[in-house]
């Protein structure tokens, strides 16, 4: 007999558990945590009327609430994003990515993105500038995570 169709050991691998109807959700990672951590709104307009406007986008994406479900703090943080990306003056837009880790550069192509989808008078423009920025930081990598990740901001 046939040695080779003897050996049964590539036999020992569960085909099955890789099959299409088999689909298991991704576990929220157990080092994130689990709460939002408060984005300071007063913390953030302070550094904005100050004119630290890296600091406040460097401060606000850091304490991003993408670990959470409350609608409303991510409305708010929306909201703040979006007051630091209209502030920040488009000379200033490179000195403020390249200040970024590359975690913080994909949170800030989410927020862009959410500007997108509720644009206000004038934002449209800039954020096309701010996207042309961090498209040259991060690259096509950072738009597939962004479009990708199931967590929104």
């Amino acid at each position: 007999m046939d040695t080779r169709r003897a050996s049964t050991g590539f036999r020992k691998i569960d085909i099955d558990q890789y099959g299409d109807n088999v689909f298991k959700e991704d576990e929220p990672n157990s080092l994130e945590p689990t709460s939002p951590i408060a984005v300071d709104e007063n913390e953030i307009k302070r550094l904005l009327q100050a004119g630290k406007k890296a600091e406040a986008l460097r401060c606000l994406l850091s304490t991003a609430p993408l670990n959470t479900k409350n609608q409303v703090a991510k409305d708010k943080a929306a909201e703040l994003m979006q007051q630091v990306l209209m502030s920040t003056k488009s000379s200033e837009v490179d000195k403020a990515i390249e200040s970024l880790e590359p975690d913080l550069v994909d949170i800030l192509m989410k927020y862009i993105y959410r500007g997108f989808e509720t644009p206000s008078e004038g934002s449209s423009g800039h954020l096309l500038t701010w996207h042309e920025k961090v498209f040259a930081m991060g690259g096509v990598g950072s738009i597939v995570r962004v479009l990708t990740d199931k967590k929104r901001v």
